[in-house]
């Protein structure tokens, strides 16, 4: 049986970052990613939203590491040449009665260290994107968008120049927790079953299949997982927006949002439909619901501009009719199993605080935050913040 210090179980975007931290601390990291490349499945199907940190409970994990991660991801963008834009974006009421939830954007945004949101005169709103409908309107500045393949490459190389590999097609099937460290069952092509002092799961839309695969890890322990499926049409032809523009959510859903690619492109999403398991068919019958939800912002939107663009599945641990709980980072002192650490619901904003779940990885390992002040890889994240 083979044995190794570290091994990460996935290789999206969380997964690389994790892989990263961990071998520039020192460790020696094994990737296993059961698909045939990085970033397979949530990491390529989202909308490459850099997150300000606005919408998330104050003191949350998710609004501690996206405000966090925001900030190491500019600076580390710039420091590797990844493409990014700073684009900003517009909270927008459509209507009267949905100004106070707008304007309250402020507040909880500064509850959560945010304070460059500013409410927009009808003057300056419409300057800025002259063909939204506007009531009222914020503005976030530090809202962003990035080319996400790009970022999992360059996470890959810094994990893979500090020691880490990876390895693809190899499944995790099952393992047990032993005296002598965590024992992992692998798949795949060539099979093999490795012992490890420290296991980090972050297979995502399979993190609790996982957990649940692992004999000694108590049941107790893992969340039962849920699949929140999510549609993203395109719009033919030129955008007419210049930055993102997000309406007013209505519970745990932010609504029918406006989000442009580097290039420009316009694309609207995330819708929800609560799936019984990970299917990317595009239900091309959602387009009324989308017409309907754009035209109340977007009133101009012509007839048959909407193009069916991707589908994707996020990793809830609620159901439908339950509230959204905050990211589950579960280290030993959660369920009692010295070197696991199961990572639980990273959906939105994953992708912003990837590189700060990376560090909190390191940190409940007992190992040091490899960008904590100026690294030798040019990251300055104590400026940047």
């Amino acid at each position: 049986m083979e044995s190794i210090q570290t091994v990460v179980v996935g290789a999206g975007v969380v997964g690389l970052a994790v892989a990263r931290a961990l071998a520039l601390a020192g460790r020696e990291v094994l990737v296993l990613e059961a698909e045939g490349g990085i970033g397979e499945h949530t990491s390529s199907r989202n909308s490459e939203v850099i997150h300000a940190g606005i919408y998330y409970a104050a003191g949350s994990l998710k609004a501690r590491l996206c405000v966090d991660g925001k900030h190491r991801l500019y600076a580390y963008c710039a420091a590797r040449g990844i493409a990014h834009r700073r684009c900003g974006k517009l909270l927008v009421a459509s209507t009267p009665d949905e100004i106070p939830v707008v304007r309250g954007y402020i507040a909880k945004a500064a509850a959560n260290g945010v304070h460059d949101l500013r409410e927009l005169s009808l003057d300056e709103a419409h300057a800025m994107e002259p063909a939204v409908r506007i009531a009222a309107a914020v503005h976030s500045p530090s809202t962003g968008i990035v080319d996400s393949h790009a970022l999992m490459l360059a996470l890959q190389g810094d994990a893979e120049n500090a020691g880490a590999a990876t390895v693809f097609r190899s499944p995790v099937t099952g393992g047990r927790v032993t005296d002598a460290g965590i024992v992992l069952d692998v798949g795949g092509d060539d099979p093999m079953t490795l012992r490890a002092c420290e296991v980090v799961n972050c297979a995502a839309l399979g993190a609790p299949a996982l957990a649940r695969a692992i004999a000694g890890v108590p049941a107790a322990a893992i969340p039962r997982e849920h699949f929140a499926k999510a549609h993203y049409f395109t719009l033919a032809g030129r955008s007419p927006f210049r930055r993102l523009v997000y309406p007013v959510g209505h519970g745990a859903w932010l609504g029918v949002h406006v989000t442009i690619d580097l290039a420009g492109q316009a694309r609207f999403g995330p819708d929800i439909t609560w799936v019984d398991g990970v299917d990317y068919r595009f239900d091309a019958a959602r387009e009324p619901l989308f017409v309907e939800a754009i035209r109340r912002y977007w009133p101009d939107l012509p007839d048959g501009a909407l193009v069916p663009g991707y589908t994707g599945v996020r990793p809830k641990i609620h159901g439908p009719d339950e509230p959204a709980p905050d990211f589950r980072i579960d280290g030993a002192a959660v369920h009692g199993v010295p070197g696991l650490v199961n990572l639980f619901g990273i959906e939105s904003p994953g992708l912003t605080a990837s590189l700060a779940i990376g560090a909190h990885v390191a940190r409940l390992l007992g190992l040091p935050d490899a960008d904590a002040d100026r690294h030798a890889d040019g990251i300055d994240t104590a400026q940047a913040a």
